[in-house]
């Protein structure tokens, strides 16, 4: 607590609303700041002075504002000690704060480019901005931006050879096959939704422009690299696509992140490394070291890319081999280590290699479970015998995990991220396409009676919990303001597994935990925006709201976000999510259909959620061949 607050303000008030006074300030955000700097000066001129070195020390190697906050409540704790009552109010409202508030807007962008001078003195990648991008000319930008590529969103899918690709940049020839303006540019694009200066915007502030310019000048270069065929597709175009896929599929520019995603697996077959008979050869005598572990990478990424995106929305992954030899799983040196740059200077193993062999054995079991969940025939062994044999393979794989991936370790992002992606994994498997509900359970009439204990609904509820446990731990290690947007749709799959349950509770505390981070994802991004709206009149159709508003322990965000259904018409902070967005089947404004009725477009479920995402994000994959006329390219 502050020292600007008087000591009965953290006293416990009158016994019928005992934490409610508390409860206002704790989670409020409002004077965060001045209280911080507040206290900040409180202990370094009154308290104990051997805590001014440390705080020194702090500030230079990059806290974060809430390690900050934590060390100086300790050594206000420690100076005036609470008593034991409130001691324990404090701490449950301070747990509150930090575990279920409610966010609408990104954290307040940055508006000196001085920050970036200064933050680049610890940059981990420094690389040139000319001759990539005529976007800008400033270093310390460009490297600011792929710093923070390179830390936050390469390791999930790794799909080109990061060490290969800043060498390259740092020479500075276009003309490289590891490194072009057009890969540059894409990457620049992905980058800036991990940025909150003022630079990454075209417009400050506004997250539908973050990165608008870099994109601006990658599709620039898309239209000059649409015509390459056969042998001279470029390395470097093809791993442009997959970055403006994952691009196209966070701002939702209509089946632009399918055409990507497509566009690269033609070009990869055109390659020789996936979907082919035969393997293909990478010799050292015909290629260099860097072109080798390119290729790789690039295949096996792929692989990785397409049965994600394929197996979150329930569709039969397109890549169903790789033509060359996996990564050598021992490849990354075990004194590598993963910075969370620039939150602070708290060093990780990153044990990338062995992740991304650890992932690409996920990949097989995922490319499996979308073909036997998007088959429409009952050919063959029954449904529920088909999902008990893939959950069996994905319980053999997490068993076999190394010991350094556990969650108990505090690993970097990605192997949290990769734990995450086998439970959302689970989840799909249990979302029933052969019936009407979304999901099966030992209840239902239509499981088999020897399914040898397969209960769907129990085991997705599991999960989905466990995603909530890895989701608290992401925030406590790293915050969620630079979390993978592979993170959105775990957590928002989780989401509406809770939600889809019959005995759904909107006061469960794994609920409220995944509600609070999704809310700070979704800030990030048009898409999640658009779907933390529908997610908010998905809740507010279960009518629990009046239980929210009657909760001394649920913080004020809560209470506005799930208002009942006698407020349903009071405009809320979130109100503007639904800006620019249309109904998912037609050309009607979504804003004047939601007049009409506010809750007709919440989710039924899990399966129309998941519909809708894939709608938003990536597009709909049956029509996007069908969208270009006869004759016309790809772009």
């Amino acid at each position: 607590m502050s020292t600007r607050r008087k000591k009965s303000e953290i006293a416990p008030a009158r016994a019928n609303h005992p934490q409610h006074p508390v409860a206002e300030y704790a989670i409020s955000t409002g004077n965060y700041h001045e209280d911080l700097l507040h206290d900040l000066f409180h202990v370094v001129r009154i308290i104990d002075p051997d805590h001014a070195p440390v705080l020194v020390d702090m500030i230079r190697n990059h806290t974060s504002l809430d390690e900050v906050r934590a060390y100086l409540t300790r050594a206000l704790a420690d100076a005036n000690p609470p008593t034991p009552d409130q001691q324990d109010v404090l701490h449950r409202l301070e747990s509150l704060r930090r575990g279920i508030e409610v966010e609408s807007e990104p954290p307040r962008f940055r508006p000196q480019i001085m920050d970036i001078r200064y933050l680049c003195s610890s940059a981990p990648y420094r690389v040139p901005a000319k001759p990539w991008t005529s976007v800008t000319d400033d270093d310390d930008l460009v490297s600011h931006l792929v710093s923070l590529y390179l830390v936050w969103d390469y390791p999930f899918f790794a799909f080109f050879d990061s060490k290969t690709f800043v060498k390259h940049m740092a020479m500075g020839n276009t003309e490289s096959d590891f490194c072009s303006p057009f890969l540059v540019n894409a990457l620049l694009a992905n980058a800036c939704y991990y940025s909150q200066y003022t630079e990454a915007y075209t417009v400050p502030g506004d997250v539908r422009t973050k990165g608008a310019d870099f994109l601006a000048e990658a599709e620039r270069h898309l239209q000059s690299h649409q015509f390459e065929k056969g042998g001279d597709i470029r390395l470097a175009s093809l791993q442009a696509h997959l970055l403006l896929y994952e691009r196209y599929s966070l701002s939702g520019h209509n089946d632009w992140g399918y055409t990507m995603l497509h566009r690269a697996t033609e070009m990869g077959e055109s390659l020789g490394i996936i979907n082919k008979k035969t393997d293909l050869r990478l010799s050292v005598s015909q290629m260099s070291d860097d072109m080798i572990v390119s290729i790789k990478r690039t295949a096996w990424g792929l692989f990785q890319v397409d049965t994600v995106v394929h197996t979150n929305f329930l569709r039969p992954s397109r890549v169903r081999s790789v033509s060359v030899e996996p990564i050598d799983r021992n490849g990354t040196n075990t004194s590598d280590m993963w910075t969370p740059y620039p939150v602070s200077t708290a060093f990780r193993p990153s044990y990338l290699s062995l992740y991304f062999d650890e992932a690409c054995k996920l990949s097989f079991i995922a490319r499996d479970i979308s073909w036997n969940l998007s088959r429409t025939d009952r050919m063959g062994a029954e449904p529920d015998h088909r999902k008990q044999d893939l959950y069996d393979q994905l319980r053999a794989w997490e068993s076999n995990l190394p010991e350094c991936f556990d969650p108990a370790t505090r690993p970097a992002p990605h192997l949290l991220l990769l734990r995450m992606r086998y439970h959302t994994l689970v989840i799909n498997l249990c979302c029933d396409r052969f019936g009407v509900r979304p999901l099966l359970s030992e209840r239902d009439e239509r499981t088999p009676r020897d399914s040898k204990g397969f209960s769907a609904g129990e085991i997705a509820l599991s999960s989905a919990r466990t995603i909530a446990a890895l989701t608290q731990q992401l925030r406590a290690e790293y915050g969620m303001e630079h979390a993978h947007q592979f993170a959105m749709y775990s957590v928002n799959l989780a989401l509406f597994t809770l939600l889809d349950q019959d005995d759904f509770d909107i006061l469960d505390r794994d609920f409220l935990t995944l509600t609070s981070a999704m809310s700070i994802i979704a800030c990030r991004s048009q898409l999640g925006r658009n779907l933390f709206h529908l997610f908010k009149l998905s809740v507010r159709a279960r009518n629990q709201g009046e239980r929210v508003q009657q909760s001394d322990e649920v913080p004020p965000g809560i209470k506005e976000l799930f208002q009942p259904d006698s407020m349903a018409h009071v405009p809320d902070r979130w109100d503007k999510y639904a800006e620019e967005l249309t109904k998912i089947d037609g050309e009607d404004s979504y804003v004047d259909h939601l007049e009409d009725d506010p809750q007709s477009s919440a989710a039924s479920g899990l399966h129309e959620m998941l519909q809708r995402y894939e709608r938003l994000s990536v597009g709909k994959e049956d029509e996007w061949r069908d969208r270009r006329p006869r004759g016309a390219t790809h772009f």
